[in-house]
């Protein structure tokens, strides 16, 4: 209960940050710096804390894949796309990308008593979405130096909730789920 709660804490502050209009002003590559700075906050956090990787060890791993239903924001990409206010280079691949790797949490999820808890399925999904992401902070940065207005739309709220909140989880979670299919791997002896 308490990293749920100090998961709101930052959830909020971020929001303010993103109400307050700062987040405007600053230009790549200092949104991607902030995502990995706060994606190895978080990763230092697991590895250090007695107390925060047994939470997350014993966390449901569809709790962990149901994060990835939020990156349904692909689809707010390419209606951004349509009305001028994201590059197609980014806003496109990024979207549909987004789209099939929540498409895909959706399936995993509805289908865990099956084929969804399996391991080489949730190890594609996983693959396919941390390269998928990282394509995503890149092709940010990218557009962001060559024309900085083209990518305004990621500076204000909502989506500048994805710098500050919700892509260093994504970028942890998947990180986090290989990590605990290495472990299940090894505890009931499967080769990698």
């Amino acid at each position: 209960m308490k990293f749920l709660l100090i998961g709101l804490v930052w959830l909020l502050a971020a929001i303010a940050l993103g109400l307050s209009g700062l987040l405007r002003q600053v230009r790549p590559p200092a949104p991607q710096i902030m995502i990995f700075g706060l994606t190895g906050a978080l990763i230092a956090t697991y590895w250090l804390s007695a107390s925060f990787r047994p939470w997350l060890n014993t966390l449901d791993l569809r709790a962990i894949v149901a994060l990835h239903l939020t990156r349904f924001v692909g689809f707010y990409f390419l209606w951004l796309y349509g009305k001028g206010e994201l590059p197609y280079r980014f806003a496109v691949p990024g979207g549909w990308g987004d789209i099939i790797v929540a498409t895909g949490a959706a399936v995993i999820l509805a289908s865990w008593s099956g084929f969804g808890r399996r391991r080489p399925v949730l190890l594609i999904w996983n693959v396919y979405g941390l390269v998928d992401i990282l394509f995503v902070v890149a092709t940010a940065a990218a557009e962001g130096r060559a024309m900085p207005a083209s990518m305004a739309a990621l500076l204000r709220m909502p989506l500048s909730l994805l710098a500050t909140f919700l892509v260093p989880l994504i970028v942890s979670s998947h990180l986090l789920i290989f990590v605990r299919l290495r472990a299940a791997s090894i505890a009931t002896g499967v080769r990698q």
